[in-house]
């Protein structure tokens, strides 16, 4: 995971707070966890004991991809973006041209979607498509039910 990504400054402050506590409570946590199935005993047959390490294992590899996010991250300022085509951060406002139902998302990295947040990754196929979009464009997006064709109805930041 060496791409770039593009973070706003919240995002970027949320995920340095999160790797922080996963750091710190996340394994103490773990650890107390280890440390209390070790003391049941053989550990050769103690499923806790097992079950506790897997979960360390699973931390520690969410610790190690937050950081590689945080190493390749670049801040972004909305006021030096530009509103004429859709760029990370931008607010979309699309029409679907078969149901004629309206949407407005915003871009941002895969770290801060947030779908209840009207929130896309630029990674995403409908974000990948938005992408370079300008207002009156039609996007076509392909997905697994054939391709969708979204209408650029505005473009804010």
């Amino acid at each position: 995971m060496s791409d770039i990504s593009y973070l706003t400054q919240e995002g970027y402050k949320k995920l340095i707070a999160e790797l922080d506590r996963l750091k710190s409570d996340g394994r103490q946590e773990v650890a107390k966890a280890i440390a209390e199935a070790r003391e049941k005993g053989d550990l050769s047959e103690n499923a806790e004991y097992d079950a506790a390490k897997d979960a360390q294992g699973l931390l520690e590899l969410k610790i190690n991809e937050m950081e590689k996010v945080l190493a390749n991250a670049r801040v972004i300022d909305a006021s030096q973006l530009d509103s004429s085509a859709v760029t990370v951060l931008s607010k979309v406002e699309i029409r679907n041209a078969k149901s004629g139902k309206q949407l407005t998302y915003q871009l941002v990295a895969e770290s801060e979607a947030d779908i209840k947040s009207m929130k896309i990754s630029v990674n995403s196929p409908i974000g990948r498509g938005l992408l370079g979009k300008a207002v009156g464009q039609v996007a076509v997006i392909s997905t697994p039910r054939g391709n969708m064709e979204f209408e650029i109805l505005s473009i804010t930041l």
